[in-house]
């Protein structure tokens, strides 16, 4: 089948938005560079952190 066009950005702007955010507070998830987790584990600790801390700014923000 073909791709059809989407009209509507709108979600996938934001998405995308939140994913180059967090490429830029997170150097282990850019490609080389020497920031990085040894293990798998850490990897994902970080990552929950990021998005607690992340989530607890923005609601302060609208609050």
């Amino acid at each position: 089948g073909q791709h059809q066009a989407a009209y509507s950005k709108g979600p996938t702007n934001h998405i995308e938005r939140f994913n180059n955010t967090l490429r830029q507070r997170l150097g282990r998830l850019v490609r080389k560079t020497l920031s990085f987790s040894k293990c798998p584990k850490m990897h994902e600790i970080t990552i929950h952190l990021f998005l607690h801390r992340y989530n607890l700014e923005h609601q302060n923000i609208l609050n």
